[in-house]
C-alpha cells in the first residue's frame, strides 16, 4: 500500500468567525494560516480550508446509499475504529444533530463501514468513517 499523504480541501463557509469556532472547538481541528476570507485547518494532518463564499456554502443534492440520503458533496476522515467512536461520542455529547446519525453500513457486506453524517455550521456536510478492516475501504 502506497503511504498515505495529506489532501488539501477548499471549501465554502458564510461565516469565518463560525466556522473558526465549530472546526477548533468541535472537531478540535488546529489552525494555520489565516486572512479576511479563509482560513486552514488541520483535520488529522490533511490541510482543509474555509473560504468566505456564503453564496456557495450549503448546497448539495443527495443519493441513496445502503437506505441513506447521503449528501453528495461531502468530505470526512476515515479514522481508526476506536477514534470514530470516540468521535461518535463526542459529538454526541456536544449536541451535533446527525443528518445520518452513527451507525454501520453495509453490514455483514464487502466494505462494511461505521458511518456518520452531519453538517458545519454553513451546512457543509461531512462523513466520518471507520473500517474494522482498513483492507475493506477499496474492496468491491
Amino acid at each position: 500500500m502506497t503511504k498515505l499523504q495529506p489532501f488539501h480541501l477548499a471549501f465554502p463557509v458564510d461565516d469565518l468567525v463560525v466556522a473558526r469556532k465549530f472546526y477548533t472547538e468541535v472537531l478540535g481541528c488546529s489552525t494555520g494560516r489565516s486572512s479576511d476570507h479563509w482560513i486552514d485547518f488541520n483535520l488529522y494532518g490533511h490541510q482543509v480550508v474555509a473560504h468566505l463564499a456564503p453564496e456557495e456554502a450549503g448546497k448539495s443534492n443527495t443519493n441513496d446509499v445502503d437506505g441513506d440520503n447521503v449528501p453528495v458533496r461531502h468530505f470526512g476522515i476515515i479514522l481508526e475504529w476506536g477514534e470514530w467512536e470516540k468521535l461518535s461520542a463526542r459529538l454526541t455529547e456536544k449536541g451535533i444533530q446527525f443528518i445520518i446519525e452513527p451507525h454501520i453500513r453495509f453490514k455483514g457486506e464487502v466494505g462494511e463501514q461505521a458511518t456518520m453524517f452531519f453538517l458545519d455550521p454553513s451546512g457543509n456536510a461531512l462523513e466520518f468513517k471507520s473500517f474494522k478492516d482498513m483492507e475493506q475501504v477499496f474492496a468491491h
